[in-house]
């Protein structure tokens, strides 16, 4: 009979603390709340498959929180960070004060993440495959866009203002890993197009009504894709920057697509292109 693998004894590790008010506990519950990075760069994250991910992206993690009832998911995580890293085990009612899910799975982590500039994500490659956020407001659609950015190569990502934040905790648990390694940038659309005229990217958007057929379209150019809102779509200032439109042939029973499967779908199509260019 094979023998089980002998399990590390991670009790060592994990302090215990009990007050709501523990300075560490505050910077999570704060991070959680306000959907933003800390003063010091540190993302709120939560669930074991993320923190997972956050681990083989070799990002440095400030501190892991186990909740009473999760303790023994240490075992798991605590032997795949460094041992500087700061471990808590707190009481379930303080865990899920500081957490943003109602069903948390006991598990959270303040984690150091990357930042990049709009130069960093225009640089990474001679045809650039950029994609501009211009108003999307639900953080799982932008998670989901971030998510295809990497499945089909994309070079980076602009976040322009009317975009709900990169670090709401269900755009990196819809990004599944991906907001931890794809370039990302926020900064206002002005100074993106700005950038992209410079390097003389060109701007392309879709549009439901007009435009060439995503099929027709070369996307082995340097390009950038211009996703809009979800329901209001691209706002006058951004459609203006647009150079060409691309239509996504379907239904006409269907108005329009989810913006999460319009971005991937042009970036599938962006992807194919490449593949045999």
């Amino acid at each position: 009979m094979a023998r089980m693998p002998k399990q590390l004894n991670t009790a060592g590790r994990l302090r215990q603390v009990s007050s709501r008010q523990n300075a560490l506990i505050k910077e999570l519950r704060q991070a959680f709340s306000q959907a933003a990075l800390t003063p010091d760069g540190h993302c709120a994250i939560e669930g074991v498959r993320v923190i997972e991910e956050a681990i083989r992206s070799g990002l440095r993690f400030k501190a892991l929180f186990f909740s009473g009832h999760a303790e023994e998911r240490a075992q798991r995580l605590l032997p795949q960070v460094s041992s500087h890293t700061e471990a808590l085990l707190v009481p379930d009612e303080v865990f899920r004060s500081a957490v943003s899910t109602e069903a948390p799975q006991g598990v959270a982590a303040l984690v150091k993440v990357k930042q990049f500039t709009v130069e960093d994500c225009l640089v990474t490659s001679a045809e650039p495959l950029v994609l501009i956020a211009a108003g999307i407001q639900d953080p799982g659609n932008l998670g989901t866009i971030v998510r295809s950015a990497e499945a089909f190569g994309a070079t980076g990502m602009l976040l322009a203002e009317g975009t709900v934040s990169a670090w709401n905790a269900k755009a990196v648990r819809a990004a599944a890993g991906s907001m931890f390694r794809l370039p990302l940038a926020k900064a206002g659309f002005s100074a993106i197009a700005q950038a992209l005229r410079e390097r003389g990217i060109q701007v392309l958007g879709t549009s439901s009504h007009k435009g060439t057929a995503v099929d027709q379209v070369d996307l082995r150019r340097a390009v950038a894709l211009l996703i809009g809102n979800e329901g209001a779509g691209l706002g006058r200032h951004a459609a203006a920057q647009i150079q060409e439109f691309i239509a996504i042939p379907h239904s006409p029973r269907v108005e329009s697509l989810n913006a999460a499967v319009a971005a991937s779908v042009l970036m599938y199509e962006a992807a194919r292109q490449r593949a045999h260019a």
